[in-house]
């Protein structure tokens, strides 16, 4: 990651300042560059890419993309503008305004974060976010197993931990390791293994 400003700025500040070329987020008021490695990208890609599928096969009134910033505000009251790796919206409220070019501020259906060496901005800040936005189920990819072992146990093995909003608004986990079907709230026919995720 690269962080682009000196000074801090608002949420709608970072809108406009954003530069056009390349992934961003606003970070504790910072233009931060999400800069990822090949892996990575495969991994996320794949993962879209089978979403997509299973979009089309079931007729889901869902979109998935790559390219979308999601307005949340962290545990100190401060605006953030995330960009998961992959985010499924409803189309209905995808196409409620097709020339806006702002971000989103309602929640998301699903939102998927690959890990990098800065896992605890997908464990511990993104994931309050998320939780807080009301975003129905949120993934994370740790293909590395680099997160502690007080989140992926001991020993560590690369892990897909999936969340998924209760009654009460708040994530329940489930983990997913090595040849072990994942499974997701929204997409509950989805057949792949956490492994052919990692090797994407």
């Amino acid at each position: 990651m690269q962080t682009l400003t000196k000074t801090q700025l608002t949420f709608n500040e970072f809108l406009i300042q954003c530069p056009d070329e390349g992934l961003f987020e606003l970070v504790n008021g910072e233009i931060v560059e999400m800069v990822n490695t090949r892996q990575h990208k495969d991994i996320a890609f794949f993962i879209m890419k089978k979403i997509d599928q299973e979009i089309d096969r079931l007729n889901l009134n869902f979109i998935v993309t790559t390219q979308v910033v999601i307005k949340t505000i962290n545990k100190k009251g401060i605006e953030q503008g995330r960009l998961p790796d992959v985010s499924v919206i409803d189309r209905t409220l995808w196409r409620s305004a097709p020339a806006d070019y702002a971000a989103l501020t309602e929640p998301i259906q699903l939102a998927v974060e690959v890990v990098s060496t800065n896992w605890e901005n997908d464990y511990v800040d993104k994931l309050y976010e998320y939780e807080q936005l009301g975003i129905k189920e949120y993934w994370i990819v740790d293909y590395l197993a680099i997160a502690s072992r007080a989140l992926l146990g001991d020993p560590k093995f690369p892990t897909i931990s999936i969340y998924g909003l209760n009654e009460q608004g708040k994530y329940q986990r489930s983990q997913f390791r090595s040849d072990e079907i994942i499974v997701s709230p929204t997409f509950s026919e989805l057949q792949i293994t956490a492994n052919r995720i990692f090797q994407a």
